[in-house]
């Protein structure tokens, strides 16, 4: 692309390397004495571990927007929250031509060099669509998205009516607490259905917004042209369907836009907060509609997946080092859901960067003091023993017997190996739990059991599945 000036008479060409040229200089030089202001301004440590890694990147100069590039979306995420406004402020101050920052993650790290944008034609997947198609967030992906027992069916299901040419359940119905994964699989599905059907019509709303813009149609009188928008999508993405209850009108429109979308062939894809048995104040008719598909649960992610979410976060931040018995501290002491798992890994990063301190069990138990004593659940050895006595089907009292037939002596050792790794007591406190034992009685417990999780996968599965039912 070439931009022509007027001189002495004549047009000459002047390229887009030389417009580039003649902009980088400026913000080179303007960048270098923001940095320079910020590092004294802000401190060498915090300077050092935030924003030395940034590099300029694109300016656009129709919007005045320039990049400034992070080495990885969690120092982006960081970076524009806590200094987005100090650095939007420097450049406006510094150099009038940039109008706004946008901090952004590389996906090949920062670039070096800025670039001048000059009326690039529009990317072949942006072509035909639609200026209102939902923005989802680039860090939603199925890529991203750690799968364990807890999620494997919604995760398998999200990906398959996103990704199959044909699919034998409509609607996708999932549902589970907060903080469990259910948006993140809605932005996936989006991501992944409009890289198969570039010229698709995906629409992604709350059913809040729904009820919001239903109601916004009948006072503006467009309601047709609210029913065209929703009715016509090939992808329907719907959250937090419970928002809905008691709104009748609201519930009429809904049932009719499902009804228009299922029947046409069209994908749909709903979720909640709880199961469609127990959704008060939605319609029968509704409820029905969503159980002729697929309902899939999330439930609470158990110690393995949630070891398995920190240690994908922990790759994505290779100065964060974080030695695994802190990550087993970690996935053990925090769950109460992800999203806070994942906030209490970043807020442990920030402050490690910050200070400079190690990344200890002492150190997350003072920067994490409050999130730990919010999820704090005293497991009992009198749970763990009757959770135990009720999964291998034998009396409680048999937990303190003096009976040695492997029928009950394997079930006791499993409940002291459980004792010993889900409750603070002592190895003495749980032997006396146990009929008096000694203590070495219960060590002998937890290594035998130790030994054989390694090569009976069927006593591995019933350790984990007391685990998750415990910590449930």
């Amino acid at each position: 692309m070439r931009r022509r000036e007027p001189v002495h008479g004549q047009r000459s060409e002047v390229s887009q390397e030389q417009v580039e040229g003649l902009v980088a200089a400026p913000l080179e030089a303007a960048w270098e004495s923001i940095r320079t202001g910020l590092r004294r301004d802000l401190g060498a440590r915090t300077f050092d571990g935030w924003l030395k890694p940034a590099a300029l990147g694109d300016l656009d100069p129709e919007t005045g927007t320039l990049d400034i590039v992070m080495p990885s979306q969690f120092m982006a995420d960081w970076v524009r929250s806590h200094f987005g406004d100090r650095l939007a402020l420097a450049w406006k101050s510094t150099l009038p031509l940039v109008r706004s920052v946008r901090v952004m993650a590389g996906t090949d790290g920062p670039r070096p060099t800025p670039l001048l944008i000059l009326e690039e034609a529009p990317e072949p997947a942006a072509r035909g669509r639609d200026p209102s198609a939902p923005n989802f967030d680039p860090r939603y992906r199925f890529e991203t998205f750690v799968i364990g027992k807890a999620n494997e069916v919604a995760a398998t299901a999200a990906r398959t009516l996103a990704t199959a040419k044909t699919v034998s359940f409509n609607p996708l119905f999932i549902h589970g607490g907060t903080g469990r994964g259910k948006t993140h699989l809605l932005h996936a599905i989006g991501h992944a259905f409009l890289a198969q059907n570039r010229s698709a019509k995906v629409v992604s709303m709350s059913a809040e917004k729904f009820m919001v813009e239903f109601i916004r149609a009948l006072k503006e009188n467009d309601t047709i042209g609210f029913k065209q928008r929703l009715r016509s999508a090939d992808l329907l993405l719907i959250d937090d369907v419970q928002f809905i209850a008691g709104k009748d009108s609201t519930q009429e429109e809904f049932f009719h836009t499902m009804n228009e979308i299922i029947t046409a062939g069209r994908r749909l894809v709903i979720t909640s907060d709880r199961a469609p048995q127990d959704l008060d104040g939605i319609a029968p008719r509704i409820l029905s509609r969503l159980s002729w598909g697929l309902v899939a649960d999330i439930n609470s992610a158990d110690f393995e997946l949630r070891f398995n979410i920190i240690e994908t976060k922990l790759a994505a931040l290779p100065a964060v080092d974080m030695p695994r018995n802190v990550v087993e501290f970690l996935a053990r002491r925090v769950t109460s859901s992800i999203r806070e798992l994942e906030g209490a890994l970043n807020r442990i990063a920030a402050y490690a960067m910050m200070t400079g301190r190690a990344i200890d069990i002492a150190f997350v138990e003072e920067v994490l003091a409050n999130v730990l004593r919010a999820n704090q659940r005293r497991i009992t050895i009198d749970e763990i023993q009757a959770q135990v006595a009720e999964h291998y089907r034998i009396r409680k009292a048999e937990m303190t017997s003096a009976r040695r037939a492997r029928e009950v002596a394997r079930p006791r050792q499993v409940a002291m190996y459980l004792s010993k790794q889900l409750t603070p007591k002592s190895l003495p406190d749980i032997g006396r739990r146990f009929g008096g034992r000694d203590h070495t009685t219960v060590i002998h417990a937890v290594r035998q059991i130790e030994k054989l999780r390694a090569s009976d996968a069927e006593l591995d599965a019933d350790i984990r599945l007391l685990t998750r039912q415990l910590e449930g």
